[in-house]
């Protein structure tokens, strides 16, 4: 085979690069490892952080390049700016851009969510805009490719608005009451919401543009031109029947992260993680695949940390993303027994994740949840789930009998919960103001009057605890790239004809997620940085003027 542009991988990252490419006038392929399509990005909720969007704007929501550049250097961690602030500009420059093509070009269609930044209180912060979420689509849009489509652990056939107004996983028996006949009319028509409607928008679109797709085609190794370095081809398949395809343009690697590679992981994340949210094709192959070809690999301890409930996926115990946590009546102590981190804080994997600078050991794992019965009945939900893994909850009529048995130390405990009693009395969390930030404050449900809603006295037995450890949506390090999406080597020399997106690149955003949806915003823009620079050179003279730039 041979074509301009070979795009490994099939989420967002790589249906974006592909897109991008295919409208100014290249020949792509597309190779997924999987026998399904859509990766990461189909089991996702769809969140999408687009700073200085056009649909925030036409809504009257103000916003600029300027105000997203402060809130990304006053949001991300202290140092990132030296390294990733290009990358932040490009990704700011080209993410409203990126919406627009992808609604001129497919039949997605975004809308917004009315949710704030994370840190919305820092510069540049926006008390709401800049989330996007795809609009309900058919599945059939996808064509021949419709039934391959992965499925997600999470329900897809209400749209993200829907799952936060009806809450979905806090109240699911309301919710089936209240949107039931909804649900089972798009189920049965086939209309899609979320991850799964993203991707089947970018698979429609792709097909629409000539992309060919190729399933079951794992990448074994990339060919590089022996004088310069630069990637030409590659060959994927088995060792006894590999097929070669030479590429005039370059490759985007966009194979999502390396978490169900075990010894990875072991290496990038010591320490325990519960579950992993995420298909367990994503094993690393575009790191091993850029490593070998000279890359950098940095960020490689950086990762979409989340909490999840226990599910079953694929035959086997999953993790499903779910903010079980953010509830009155609970707390998460660490090994000693100490509280670390406000419990509605959206970056709550990031603290389960903070590691010790000496040993790179983490600082606070093994975590648990402790809540008394109010906890417990928060949500039908999470009691049923909680049933698929064994040890993930503990109950006990005492706290010093709940400490015994998940090896806390008990005096520790009880003089926890009790400092924390004391702040729901007053109304205030002296140690970590939980409740009181923009973000917590909407995710508790303050309605502006009095009183606090996030804090709740953890008082009425039973007194449960749930293990509390990292869940993995996804790994964030690999290959460096520029501010053009082009792999560089060490020594920041590009290795020519090489491209990466997605969880497959040293993510300039990290662990520490500065929007809800800075996953899909960033994997959905940097492809499409990736198509456009990797066609610049090659462009057709008629191609850009149909490719819905502004």
């Amino acid at each position: 085979m041979e074509v301009d542009v070979a795009v490994v991988g099939s989420g967002a990252a790589g249906l974006s690069a592909a897109l991008s490419a295919a409208v100014r006038g290249a020949d792509v392929v597309i190779l997924e490892k999987s026998g399904l399509l859509g990766g990461t990005s189909a089991m996702s909720g769809g969140g999408t952080w687009i700073p200085c969007n056009r649909i925030a704007r036409e809504a009257g929501i103000e916003d600029s390049p300027d105000d997203a550049m402060r809130y990304l250097r006053a949001a991300s961690p202290e140092g990132w700016s030296a390294t990733d602030e290009p990358l932040w500009q490009s990704f700011v420059d080209h993410a409203s851009e990126m919406i627009d093509f992808l609604e001129a070009h497919s039949a997605l269609r975004f809308q917004p969510v009315d949710e704030p930044d994370p840190m919305a209180e820092r510069e540049g912060g926006k008390p709401g805009g800049r989330q996007l979420t795809p609009s309900l689509l058919n599945r059939r849009v996808a064509g021949p490719y419709a039934r391959l489509i992965r499925r997600s652990t999470v329900p897809q056939s209400l749209t993200y608005n829907e799952v936060k107004k009806y809450r979905v996983y806090e109240q699911p028996v309301y919710a089936a009451v209240a949107v039931g006949a909804r649900w089972l009319y798009r189920m049965a028509v086939g209309e899609i919401a979320c991850g799964q409607a993203l991707v089947a928008g970018l698979l429609g679109a792709c097909r629409a543009q000539g992309c060919r797709i190729v399933t079951n085609a794992r990448v074994e190794a990339l060919l590089q031109d022996p004088d310069t370095g630069r990637v030409d081809g590659l060959r994927y398949g088995s060792p006894d029947n590999p097929t070669t395809v030479r590429v005039r343009q370059g490759v985007v690697l966009a194979t999502g992260g390396f978490e169900w590679d075990r010894a990875m992981l072991a290496c990038h994340f010591s320490g325990p993680v519960d579950r992993l949210g995420s298909p367990n094709t994503n094993t690393g192959d575009g790191q091993k695949l850029a490593a070998e070809a000279g890359a950098s690999m940095e960020r490689m301890d950086q990762a979409n940390v989340y909490a999840t409930l226990p599910t079953r996926y694929e035959g086997a115990v999953h993790g499903m993303p779910a903010m079980f946590h953010a509830s009155p009546h609970c707390i998460a102590v660490d090994r000693n027994g100490h509280r670390f981190v406000s419990e509605y804080d959206y970056n709550i994997g990031e603290a389960l994740d903070r590691r010790d600078p000496a040993t790179g050991e983490p600082l606070h794992l093994p975590a648990w949840l402790i809540g008394d019965r109010r906890f417990l009945n928060h949500s039908m939900l999470f009691r049923f789930k909680a049933r698929l893994e064994p040890g993930f909850l503990v109950r006990a009529r005492t706290l010093a009998e709940l400490a015994a048995m998940i090896d806390v130390p008990p005096d520790a405990l009880a003089r926890t919960v009790e400092r924390f009693n004391g702040f729901v009395a007053e109304g205030h969390d002296e140690d970590f103001q939980r409740g009181e930030s923009v973000w917590e404050r909407y995710m508790s449900g303050h309605d502006g009057g009095a009183g606090n809603p996030a804090l709740g006295a953890i008082e009425k037995p039973p007194f449960v605890a749930c293990r509390f450890n990292r869940s993995i949506l996804g790994t964030k390090g690999g290959a460096r790239t520029n501010a053009a999406g082009q792999v560089v080597r060490p020594d920041g020399t590009v290795i020519g004809g090489l491209y990466c997106a997605g969880n497959a690149m040293a993510n300039p955003f990290g662990t520490r997620a500065v929007g809800s949806g800075t996953t899909i915003g960033p994997c959905l823009t940097w492809g499409y940085i990736c198509g456009l620079n990797i066609t610049r050179e090659n462009i057709r003279p008629d191609a850009d003027a149909g490719a819905g730039n502004p």
